[in-house]
This record gives C-alpha cells, sequence and structure tokens, in this order.
C-alpha cells in the first residue's frame, strides 16, 4: 500500500491476542486515531486467519504467543501471510525483546513487517507510525530491541566506515532482495555484490552469529541510523 494511499483512507487493522484486555485495550487506543481503523478483534491464529480471507486487512497487529502451544503462532501467522498475502503488513507484539524472532520475522524480507515489545505499545504515536509505515511496505522494529542487539560501544556510528556505493547496497540488504537482485538492479555483476556484502559485513563489525543472520544484524543496523 501507497503512503498516499493511507492519507487519503485510514488503514484497516485486523488484532490478534488471546488476552481480552490488551486486545480490547489495543483496539480502543487505535480507535483514538482517525489514521487507523480497527476491523475485527480474535483470540487465535484459526479465527484470524479466517477473517483475513473473507476481508483481508491492510496490516494485521497479533501477539507472538496464542493458542494452542503459546510459543510462536504470530511469528507462523506472519509467515503464512507472506505466502498468502504478501501485500498485508504484519506487526508482532511480544513481551520480551527477541533477537531470534527479530531475525526469523526479517530475514524473509524486512518490507511490510514490524516488531514492537507489549511494554511500549501504550504509546500511540509510536503504535499508529509503526502501522502505518507497515502498511506502506517500511520496516519498524522497536527501538529498545535495536539498542539491545546493536549497541554500541563508539560513539560515532558504524555506518561511517561504509562508502557511499555500501550504504546503498545496504539499503537493498535492509529491503530484503537477494544478492542476485541487487546485481540486477545496480548494473552489477554477482561476484561484485557478494563482495561488497562482504565487506559491508567487516566494516560494520559483524561477525557470524547462531542467533541472528548477518543480514539480519545488518538491516537492523541500517534501522537504527534511519530512525535516529
Amino acid at each position: 500500500m501507497s503512503t498516499l494511499a493511507s492519507e487519503r483512507h485510514p488503514i484497516r487493522v485486523l488484532i490478534a491476542d488471546d488476552s481480552f484486555v490488551l486486545r480490547e485495550g489495543l483496539a480502543q487506543l487505535l480507535a483514538l486515531s482517525p489514521r487507523v481503523t480497527v476491523i475485527g478483534r480474535h483470540a487465535d491464529p484459526a479465527s484470524l486467519l479466517a477473517a483475513v480471507d473473507a476481508d483481508p486487512p491492510e496490516v494485521v497487529l497479533t501477539d507472538i504467543r496464542m493458542p494452542p502451544t503459546h510459543t510462536d503462532e504470530g511469528m507462523q501467522v506472519a509467515e503464512r501471510l507472506r505466502r498468502t498475502h504478501p501485500e498485508i503488513g504484519v506487526v508482532v507484539i511480544s513481551q520480551h525483546g527477541s533477537a531470534q524472532y527479530a531475525a526469523e520475522l526479517l530475514a524473509p524480507g524486512a518490507g511490510g513487517r514490524g516488531y514492537l515489545l507489549k511494554d511500549r505499545i501504550h504509546d500511540l504515536d509510536q503504535l499508529v507510525e509503526t502501522v502505518c509505515a507497515v502498511a506502506a511496505g517500511e520496516c519498524r522494529v522497536d527501538t529498545e530491541l535495536v539498542r539491545s542487539l546493536v549497541a554500541r560501544r563508539r560513539s560515532r556510528s558504524p555506518l561511517e566506515e561504509l562508502t557511499p556505493r555500501q550504504r546503498e547496497i545496504l539499503g537493498d540488504i535492509a529491503a530484503g532482495r537477494s544478492n542476485a537482485a541487487i546485481a540486477q538492479q545496480r548494473g552489477l555483476t554477482q561476484r561484485a555484490v557478494e563482495k561488497h556484502v562482504s565487506e559491508i559485513f567487516g566494516r560494520l563489525g559483524i561477525a557470524n552469529d547462531e542467533t541472528i543472520s548477518r543480514r539480519v544484524h545488518a538491516t537492523l543496523l541500517y534501522l537504527a541510523e534511519s530512525a535516529a
């Protein structure tokens, strides 16, 4: 959905959370903004997905843990919608910041995805801005989670170490593009892109880490810089 479209009419949102208090609270909070309209509230993934198929929203706002297993149902919803309704944005809300969940959410592509911590969703402006950004195909990650993942011990931004071309390619990485797609868009060979990507990781000081992929780590650094 384009930004212009979001300005013409309220963004239609479905909420999914097994806590009655939380989903009603979210609905009442979002009702305070003319930029958003809640079209449904659901307690489990099955009813949410049925509602999506019947009347697709522009954004789904979902808890990570819901019935039946209370583990990662929200992540499963996000992945399924990526396949079945790629035009729908998804904002995942979590009780705790998790590098693993953030990586899983963003690794296939950061566009149209958001990750917020529950203790910060009472901020109406932040919540609405996140919904609107995700509806427009952008990515938003809770700043507290970004800080915990990419805490920097120096005052200078690591992105200052990159060349202008590498900054462009990092932006492509943050948009979820593969090396092949970047090569085609930038008029480069795939080997040249791979060399740039390797140098980007090196200059950003990103080592191999089992908890979070290097491409996602680089994406979070890019998002942190963009939000600064």
